[in-house]
C-alpha cells in the first residue's frame, strides 16, 4: 500500500518485462509534470482492448502527470498451425449457396478466397488471452515500479523545499533583529537632517513624523505572515494526497509578503534579506511544480 502523507513527484519511469513460451513482453511507464493527469497509450493491435484497464488504474492511483505507457509484444518466432473453422465455412457456403440461387449468373468464390474470408482460417499459435492476462499484470508491477519511484523522488524534493523553508525562517530572524536599529538610524538620520537646515518643527509634530516613520518602516505583519505560510507550507507537506496546487497556492502568498517587505526596505540590509527571501521562494516553486 503506497503511503499518501508522502510528497509524490510527477516525474518517474518504470520499466517491466516478460518472457514465456508465446513471446515477450516489454513495458514502459514514464510521467512528467502535468496540472491534470493525462495518460497516453502506445500498445500492439492485438491488445489494444486492454486500454480502457489501464486509463481506469492510472486514474484511480494517480492524480496529476502526463503519464505514458509503451507496451511491446514480440510473439515467438514459431510457424504458426493453421485450422479451419467448419461452423465458420458452413456458414459461408449456406450464404453462398442463396446467393447462386438469386444471382445464377454471378461466379462463385475458389477455394482460396473462401480460406481468405474472416474467420475461416484459424491461427493456432498465442493464445492472446494469456498474454492479455500477463500484460496486465505487468502494467500493475510497472505502475507499482512507478508510485515507489515518484514516492522516492518526492521526498528528496520535499527535503529541498524544507532546507529552504529553513533559510527562509533565518532570514526572518535577521530582519526582526535588524528593525531596531534600522529604525533608531532612521530617527537619528531625520533629526540630523532637520539639524542640518536648521528647522524649527514643533516637538509634537516632530513626534507625529516619526511614528508615521516607525510605520512606513514597520514589517512586523508581513514577517508574521512570512512565518504562519512557512508553517503551512511544512503542515501541507506533511498532508495525505496530493498536494502540489496547495503549495503553489502558498508559494504565491510567501512571494507576495516578500514583494511587500522588499518595497518597504529602507536600508540596504533589508533588501538583501528581501531579494534572499525571494530567491528562495522561486526555488521552492521550482521544485513544487513537479509535485504531485
Amino acid at each position: 500500500m503506497v503511503d499518501q502523507s508522502k510528497v509524490h513527484s510527477m516525474t518517474a519511469f518504470a520499466r517491466q518485462s516478460r518472457e514465456d513460451d508465446w513471446g515477450s513482453l516489454q513495458l514502459e511507464l514514464r510521467s512528467v509534470n502535468q496540472r491534470y493527469l493525462e495518460p497516453f497509450f502506445r500498445l500492439p493491435e492485438a491488445l489494444r482492448d486492454l486500454e480502457p484497464a489501464f486509463r481506469e488504474a492510472l486514474r484511480t492511483r494517480l492524480a496529476r502527470g502526463k503519464v505514458e505507457c509503451h507496451l511491446r509484444f514480440e510473439p515467438t518466432d514459431v510457424s504458426e498451425t493453421l485450422a479451419v473453422n467448419h461452423s465458420r465455412l458452413t456458414a459461408l457456403a449456406a450464404a453462398l449457396g442463396e446467393v447462386r440461387e438469386a444471382l445464377p449468373q454471378v461466379a462463385m468464390p475458389d477455394a482460396l478466397s473462401l480460406l481468405d474470408h474472416p474467420g475461416v482460417l484459424e491461427s493456432q499459435g498465442v493464445d492472446l488471452d494469456v498474454v492479455k492476462a500477463e500484460a496486465t499484470a505487468l502494467f500493475e508491477a510497472a505502475l507499482n515500479e512507478l508510485i515507489e519511484a515518484r514516492a522516492r523522488e518526492g521526498e528528496k524534493l520535499a527535503g529541498l523545499i524544507r532546507e529552504r523553508l529553513t533559510g527562509v525562517g533565518e532570514q526572518v530572524a535577521e530582519v526582526r533583529r535588524l528593525m531596531p536599529t534600522i529604525l533608531e538610524r532612521q530617527r537619528a538620520q531625520l533629526l540630523e537632517r532637520l539639524e542640518a537646515v536648521k528647522a524649527e518643527l514643533d516637538p509634537q509634530r516632530l513626534e507625529a513624523e516619526l511614528v508615521l516613520l516607525a510605520q512606513k518602516a514597520d514589517v512586523d505583519e508581513e514577517l508574521d505572515r512570512l512565518v504562519a505560510h512557512v508553517g503551512e507550507v511544512e503542515r501541507q507537506l506533511g498532508q495525505k494526497g496530493p498536494k502540489g496546487r496547495r503549495l503553489d497556492f502558498l508559494m504565491q502568498e510567501l512571494n507576495r509578503e516578500a514583494n511587500t517587505l522588499s518595497s518597504k526596505s529602507a536600508v540596504a540590509s533589508t533588501t538583501r534579506c528581501a531579494v534572499e527571501l525571494k530567491v528562495l521562494i522561486e526555488q521552492m516553486r521550482e521544485q513544487i511544480q513537479n509535485i504531485e
